[in-house]
């Protein structure tokens, strides 16, 4: 059983393409109003009818007072490093400190490719995103950034604004040594979705994460763990993922706080965002905060 104890926090997954925006904005404010923590948006700009991540999130943040934006997760191939913190950076000045910065990879070799990307995979991709975690967090905290590698050539960059805030480095991975990566250097490990990466998986891909960081001289509980469940909250068949009652779902994330370690669940909505947020922020959410400080103070 794993409960790392950070405070729990939630968030709604929009959705990017461009022909949703009335209804992701609408769904943008509802989420704010109901107390959600945050709003996370996928980052896949090959598709031909999804907006630009970062366009979005900049375009929300000015309509928005207090919820947090989180990219999930964007694609490392595409967006050069020091380009995409400095991205970072003057989103969190602008917004008083309301960004995360959820990395990835890149999952889709070919797609990257199209939009004149190189298109690396295992260990070259690895390495690759390992320095790439490295001169995120160097040009964050600010101050001279400098890498030569096989794959990153920054020659003393002089990085800034340093955001009111700090920005967390979360790194989306799945497989082995992505997973030993965010052990050894990420802030935080964003896992795909619950239909990707299912319960039972969990356990194995958390102790690979804790090993690393032990061996890398880090406390495992310094790392935020972060799940993407897709689902639909009431009777609803055909529709993938968790599916049942408010209550099933509040058991279920409950047991996936202090029995698999995530402190963060984004919702991705299978139908109704606009019904189904209404009745995760009402009755899902507040359920969940209350079991698990029964359950932690119980121990």
């Amino acid at each position: 059983m794993n409960d790392y104890g950070h405070p729990l926090s939630f968030g709604l997954s929009l959705d990017p393409d461009v022909d949703m925006l009335p209804g992701t904005r609408a769904l943008a404010h509802e989420a704010e109003a109901r107390g959600l923590d945050y709003l996370a948006v996928q980052d896949h700009p090959y598709q031909p009818g999804h907006l630009d991540a970062w366009t979005l999130i900049g375009h929300l943040s000015g309509t928005t007072r207090r919820i947090s934006f989180l990219t999930d997760v964007a694609d490392l191939q595409l967006r050069p490093p020091t380009m995409l913190a400095k991205a970072a950076a003057s989103l969190g000045v602008l917004t008083g400190g309301r960004v995360q910065l959820g990395v990835g990879g890149g999952a889709f070799p070919e797609a990257i490719a199209s939009m004149g990307g190189l298109p690396r995979s295992g260990a070259a991709m690895v390495d690759f995103t390992e320095g790439a975690l490295g001169l995120l967090r160097g040009a964050l905290d600010g101050g001279p950034v400098r890498l030569r590698d096989a794959h990153h050539t920054v020659e003393g960059y002089r990085a800034g604004p340093v955001p009111p805030a700090p920005v967390g480095v979360w790194l989306g991975a799945q497989k082995p040594r992505m997973l030993a990566l965010t052990g050894r250097a990420a802030d935080g490990w964003i896992s795909p979705l619950n239909i990707y990466v299912p319960p039972e998986r969990v356990p194995g891909a958390q102790r690979l994460i804790d090993e690393a960081a032990e061996a890398a001289g880090r406390a495992p509980a310094s790392i935020r763990r972060v799940y993407n469940v897709i689902g639909t909250i009431g009777d609803r068949r055909g529709l993938p993922g968790l599916t049942g009652d408010a209550g099933h779902w509040a058991d279920t994330l409950s047991e996936w706080a202090v029995g698999l370690g995530f402190d963060t669940f984004v919702f991705w909505p299978a139908a109704e965002p606009d019904k189904q947020l209404a009745v995760f922020a009402e009755e899902v959410v507040p359920a969940v905060r209350e079991r698990v400080a029964r359950l932690r103070s119980a121990r």
